[in-house]
């Protein structure tokens, strides 16, 4: 069949890439730093991003990655291999953000997430105004959630993790994590009304 030779060969980098992250895994459980530098510069793009949309702060959320990389490095040896390397960290750093949201209540805004540069045709000084409004308002709407909404929400409609990804994450059965997303999205709906 024609067809199967191309999928081998789409498959194999992909099973590559796989491999020598668990072999880096497994140096790494075994104290070899190189292969931990390895794992942190693949990862630290994508956990930044995660933390700096949960703590609305890059600094924080820089704070948090690297406290979640000493931990993840401490822990490693402890890492069964039950899930990939990336949801475990996943769920280090989102324990590290949830942690730090629920010590510094009220939450904080979310003015030094950067904003998307809109297109250069579409970017008027009035189209500029109504968009840092509407994220203001978000921002101000967002610190009125609960910590454990916040995160759920942001893994759900930010990340787009699944309900089951975000219950494994987090740490709640499942009817928690969408009883959270719930509400976090009524509220949010609610205090966003005049944006419609």
């Amino acid at each position: 069949m024609p067809g199967n030779g191309n999928q081998m060969t789409e498959r194999a980098p992909e099973e590559a890439v796989r491999s020598d992250e668990a072999l880096l895994v497994v140096r790494a459980g075994e104290g070899d730093e190189e292969a931990f530098e390895v794992l942190v510069r693949r990862h630290s793009p994508a956990m930044l991003q995660l933390a700096t949309r949960f703590l609305g702060d890059r600094a924080d959320a820089e704070d948090a990655v690297q406290d979640a990389f000493v931990s993840a490095w401490r822990k490693l040896p402890e890492f069964r291999r039950d899930a990939s390397f990336h949801t475990w960290l996943h769920r280090i750093v989102t324990n590290r953000c949830l942690n730090r949201l629920r010590s510094r209540r009220p939450a904080a805004d979310l003015d030094s997430v950067p904003e998307q540069a809109a297109p250069e045709h579409q970017a008027s000084p009035a189209r500029a105004v109504e968009s840092r409004a509407a994220a203001d308002a978000l921002a101000a709407a967002m610190a009125g959630l609960s910590p454990e909404q916040r995160v759920c929400w942001v893994l759900r409609e930010m990340q787009g993790l699944s309900y089951e990804s975000i219950a494994d994450t987090v740490g709640i059965s499942l009817q928690a994590v969408r009883g959270r997303v719930f509400r976090a999205r009524r509220y949010l709906t609610e205090a966003m009304s005049a944006w419609r």
